[in-house]
């Protein structure tokens, strides 16, 4: 019974690797992340020959952080291996036809012929036909995540992998007499150069904006200016940015959010829209944690004690000023508005003009008409006795 078990055990054939190939594939681990615990996603690439390996975690196993992973480590490494091998991941294979034959998804054929490596695939469920970097994942995970990791961004912890791998380098392993670093030398001298500029290492899709001027993309809205509501976009996701095309402009930037119906929004995009509908001007959303400094605040109490409902109209006019100029110049501006009294629209922007040119403020009030004015005149004996007069009535 002991010689049947045995003999139907699976055995295998010692491979050797020569220079100049890669092996690719995510694994997943715990982290904390700016005092939260998480779950990572870690892209790793080995290299047989050398045993030498790049590793860099991620928010979420994407098509965008798949090819962020190759951009980076081909940029590691200075070049690129002949060829990469991967098991049967969605994100490269879209089908396996009936003899085999895999069907590249459109983002890694775009990411291959940019790069011109060629591609080899595991069998289904056959892990160890890529033997080298699954026991790269296990190295990574017990070396370089336990105990869990602590960095203040993902940037910081990929930064602590990345010295990882470096020091491996100096590692010398088991029936070797060369370290990894020295063997290093034999794979990349079988690599290809790099070509001038990376892959744009995103996943487009196309959209349209809805009427509160937002874009749905991967479960998160993103905001666009007020000019774009109800138009046909492109939408490209990065691993740390979205961003948002309406034909050949770029229209709006945003940071990556993973969060699931999440809002981000960039308070400027609603400027133009307030200014219209100024009776939301309390209740917008976008402007919900908007970090004004103090001043913006005071302004807007001066202009309304003035102007009353007209001055929050007059107040967004001002906040539109940072659609235009920089912010540390329209707060220089609001800053000497306020100093001089000259509480308005025009005098900040007439203030933050002269900041930019480096050209003395000339503030003539007459033009300015919801601005203090002092009115100064000889005084008349015959108004005066019109006053006692009043007074006596």
């Amino acid at each position: 019974m002991l010689a049947r078990r045995l003999g139907r055990r699976e055995v295998f054939v010692p491979l050797r690797h020569d220079p100049g190939h890669a092996q690719v594939d995510f694994g997943e681990a715990q982290a904390e992340i700016a005092g939260g615990a998480c779950k990572i996603h870690f892209f790793a690439m080995d290299l047989p020959h050398s045993d030498a390996c790049f590793v860099r975690a991620y928010l979420a196993e994407t098509a965008e952080a798949f090819c962020d992973g190759h951009n980076a480590a081909f940029e590691f490494f200075g070049k690129v291996p002949r060829t990469i091998l991967y098991d049967n991941t969605t994100l490269a294979v879209a089908r396996i036809l009936g003899d085999g034959v895999r069907q590249r998804t459109r983002v890694f054929s775009e990411l291959q012929s940019h790069y011109v490596f060629a591609d080899r695939f595991g069998r289904p469920g056959k892990g160890n036909d890529k033997g080298k970097v699954e026991g790269l994942i296990g190295w990574i995970r017990r070396n370089l995540l336990v105990p869990v990791p602590r960095a203040v961004s993902l940037r910081a912890l990929n930064e602590q992998l990345l010295e990882g791998c470096r020091r491996r380098l100096g590692a010398r392993l088991r029936g070797h007499d060369e370290t990894i670093g020295e063997r290093l030398v034999r794979d990349l001298q079988a690599f290809h150069s790099l070509p001038p500029t990376p892959y744009d290492a995103c996943e487009k899709r196309t959209g349209r904006v809805s009427s509160q001027l937002l874009v749905r993309y991967r479960g998160s809205d993103y905001s666009v200016p007020t000019a774009y509501g109800h138009r046909d976009v492109v939408i490209r996701g990065y691993v740390h940015e979205v961003v948002i095309s309406c034909g050949a402009e770029v229209i709006a930037r945003h940071p990556r959010s993973y969060e699931r119906d999440d809002f981000v929004f960039n308070p400027l995009h609603y400027l133009a829209l307030l200014e219209q509908k100024i009776g939301a001007l309390d209740q917008a959303a976008p402007l919900v944690g908007w970090d004004l400094p103090e001043e913006f605040a005071t302004l807007r109490r001066l202009i309304e004690a003035r102007m009353a409902k007209r001055g929050k109209r007059e107040f967004v006019q001002v906040l539109r000023l940072l659609e235009v100029f920089r912010p540390e110049d329209v707060l220089a501006g609001v800053r000497e508005a306020i100093a001089r009294g000259a509480i308005g629209f025009d005098a900040v922007k007439h203030l933050v003009l002269c900041r930019i040119e480096r050209r003395p403020p000339r503030l003539d009030l007459t033009v300015y008409p919801y601005l203090p004015r002092a009115m100064v005149a000889t005084t008349s004996a015959k108004a005066y006795l019109g006053l006692l007069a009043g007074g006596a009535s």
